[in-house]
């Protein structure tokens, strides 16, 4: 795989660029964009959002605008930086309706802090880049894979859309989920994901534990589960780590709940100790970054059960390809696929994994 032929790096390019930078969009995802600017000394013109959302109010000091606001004032010679995040169809189809009018970029901040992806940190990681793509089972997660590095090297919306896959396909075609799954769900939230697998089993299972350390999330969890499971269910108020421990959490709900340096004590589980050696054959975890400790938690279980695997692959700049080694590491009998779910940024880029 050649990592060279790539455009113009989008943080080297927008440092570059002399027309105005405005920034489409407001709260964490441009607070984020607006430190790595600061970082690499870019300067932003503006700040505009959808016309429903534009209020008079400000954000970091700018007024925030409409589109035909930001046309009047700079013209139509401008660069737009997406700075939220959306799967919603009506959403991603105004997001690609700028990119074919404009110069759209959306640059790649991970989810959780830490390295940004760019020419250096590719260079820095070349060797374990390689080693990841060899591992991949078939020409759909290379062509993911390839596009994954474009996208977040270049910012560019084509490289997204050129290789997603709608859930359907890897479901249908490698997963097949079945009505006998002991499925472990770890970052639970309020059972989306149980009712997505559920809905490839017509609604049978023979087991569900799931994991899910915030309160509110849990509520509905519990809620959830009681008006629509019934059977071997263990629901566990805990995060998924290595080990059952205490850690701090943000415990602000959704994608903002997380282990931090500050927040609320916090109880995590390991899966292998919540499981105590029951059968799993379907293991989930989107858990916001801790995917690696996760997997440690559960190495027992993936060792013993050789589960279906499907697993987060975007909260770190790293992940796309480290947890691929972390399971080929844990488990060599996998067969590996990555899969880009429709997202604007490359959120919904999921490891999955099933054995030989």
């Amino acid at each position: 795989m050649e990592y060279t032929k790539m455009e113009q790096p989008v943080w080297e390019r927008l440092q570059q660029e002399t027309r105005p930078i405005v920034l489409y969009g407001m709260g964490d995802g441009a607070d984020k964009m607006l430190e790595q600017f600061d970082r690499c000394g870019i300067r932003a013109s503006g700040v505009f959002a959808s016309d429903e959302f534009v209020r008079g109010h400000s954000f970091h000091g700018f007024r925030v605008m409409r589109l035909v606001e930001v046309l009047e004032r700079f013209g139509e010679d401008i660069v737009i930086v997406l700075c939220f995040a959306s799967q919603r169809p009506e959403v991603l189809e105004k997001m690609y309706a700028l990119d074919a009018r404009f110069d759209v970029v959306a640059p790649d901040v991970p989810v959780v802090p830490g390295p940004i992806f760019d020419a250096d940190f590719v260079r820095t990681n070349r060797d374990a880049i390689g080693q990841a793509y060899a591992l991949l089972a078939d020409e759909q997660s290379r062509r993911v894979f390839a596009d994954t590095v474009q996208f977040k090297l270049s910012g560019r919306l084509r490289y997204l859309r050129g290789s997603e896959t709608g859930k359907d396909e890897i479901f249908r075609t490698v997963l097949h989920p079945g009505e006998q799954e002991h499925f472990a769900d770890l970052g639970a939230y309020n059972g989306d994901t149980i009712r997505e697998l559920l809905h490839y089993t017509d609604g049978r299972f023979a087991s569900v534990t799931a994991l899910e350390p915030d309160r509110r999330s849990f509520r509905k969890l519990s809620a959830w589960a009681e008006a629509h499971l019934s059977g071997a269910v263990e629901l566990v108020q805990a995060g998924a780590w290595s080990s059952d421990t205490i850690q701090h959490f943000t415990d602000r709900a959704g994608r903002q709940s997380r282990v931090a340096a500050q927040g609320r004590e916090t109880q995590m589980r390991a899966l292998d100790s919540v499981l105590h050696g029951r059968p799993c054959t379907y293991l989930k975890m989107d858990v916001e970054g801790a995917e690696r400790e996760a997997l440690r938690g559960a190495a027992q279980t993936i060792r013993t059960w050789q589960p279906k695997l499907n697993i987060a692959a975007y909260h770190r700049s790293a992940d796309f390809f480290e947890l691929p080694l972390l399971v080929h590491a844990m488990c060599p009998a996998y067969r590996l696929y990555l899969r880009h779910h429709p997202y604007v940024p490359a959120w919904d880029t999921n490891l999955y994994a099933v054995p030989r």
